[in-house]
């Protein structure tokens, strides 16, 4: 099973990897397209680490309940406001917001298993 876990997070990598280069290839370092891309597959990359990480914690009682489609909740909602935050005002406040984006997903796992009150 891990080598399996381990192949499919490998090619994962190698295949966002693969999104991004192509799409600054084709659209330019900074165009609309190139931009859709690189926020989806760092939201794809984002959901499969979480979504390794939460089953692994899951496996071995380090969290009781681990829901993987509300992070793609958060991510469609988050990777909407962090392409138009790099549209309008740069890379550094779209990255803060992927960045916050994470945290949040944090603080929803935390909370949903009792680790930290919702308070």
């Amino acid at each position: 099973m891990t080598r399996w876990t381990l192949a499919v997070f490998a090619v994962m990598l190698v295949g966002l990897t693969l999104v991004v280069a192509a799409a600054r290839l084709f659209g330019g370092s900074g165009s609309r397209l190139s931009l859709i891309v690189s926020v989806a597959s760092a939201w794809l990359g984002a959901w499969v680490l979480w979504s390794f990480a939460g089953g692994l914690a899951l496996h071995y009682g380090a969290l009781s309940t681990y829901d993987a489609p509300v992070f793609g909740v958060l991510a469609l909602v988050a990777g909407v406001v962090q392409y138009r935050a790099r549209l309008e005002r740069g890379r550094e406040p779209a990255l803060a917001v992927f960045i916050g984006g994470q945290l949040v997903w944090i603080a929803i796992v935390l909370v949903r298993n009792g680790i930290v009150s919702g308070r």
